[in-house]
């Protein structure tokens, strides 16, 4: 059973908390890793290229000469795609770029990425986030202390809104809820953090 560092608030060690070995302490499965995110990538494009045709360019109605008798080679439009100012032959349209994988396939991506996490030592567990209001000094103070370096995913529980207006404002941290815990986050972090609360319904979501 692999184990992290229980961290307090203020940044100060608490004890130990020991993880799930079926989700934290498996074999990463890099091919599965390099699928997902790339899938994720995909998703994230916008596909909004759009070129016109020869129909949709304006113009080009009428032939522009004689089919005979011209010496010219026959053209039936000046908007054909040989023509200067003509529309263009298979050009990109409107399209969305994702698509799925199996799902067990996802989970053994995510798990894969959690289990990097932990044996590089880049994931930690906070017992607690109160705050009574957003403190973004606060909460800067508390990545200092836990060392968390410059790109951060912090996973918090639903309704801690306190806490994730305290770090809405920090460059580099990135705060979701364990439902929105991806593959691209979490290797895209340098560290990743999460709440004891959050951890536990990570694990819930993913047994």
């Amino acid at each position: 059973m692999p184990n992290v560092t229980l961290f307090k608030q203020d940044g100060t060690k608490k004890g130990e908390v020991t993880l799930n070995d079926t989700i934290f302490g498996i074999e990463p499965n890099n091919n599965v890793i390099f699928d997902a995110v790339t899938m994720q990538r995909a998703s994230l494009r916008q596909g909004t290229h759009s070129v016109k045709n020869r129909s949709a360019v304006r113009g080009g109605g009428r032939k522009p000469w004689a089919q005979k008798g011209t010496g010219r080679a026959r053209q039936g439009s000046i908007r054909s795609p040989q023509w200067r100012g003509g529309g263009v032959v298979f050009g990109p349209t409107p399209r969305s770029y994702s698509y799925k994988l199996p799902k067990k396939v996802r989970r053994l991506a995510i798990k894969s990425v959690l289990s990097a996490k932990v044996a590089s030592d880049d994931l930690f567990v906070v017992d607690v986030l109160n705050f009574d209001k957003p403190k973004t000094k606060e909460f800067r103070e508390m990545l200092i202390n836990l060392e968390a370096g410059k790109k951060v995913l912090f996973v918090i529980e639903d309704g801690n809104e306190f806490a994730a207006l305290s770090a809405r404002n920090l460059g580099g941290v990135k705060v979701i809820n364990p439902s929105n815990v991806n593959v691209l986050d979490v290797i895209s972090a340098n560290k990743m953090i999460l709440t004891q609360t959050a951890l536990t319904k990570v694990e819930e979501a993913l047994q």
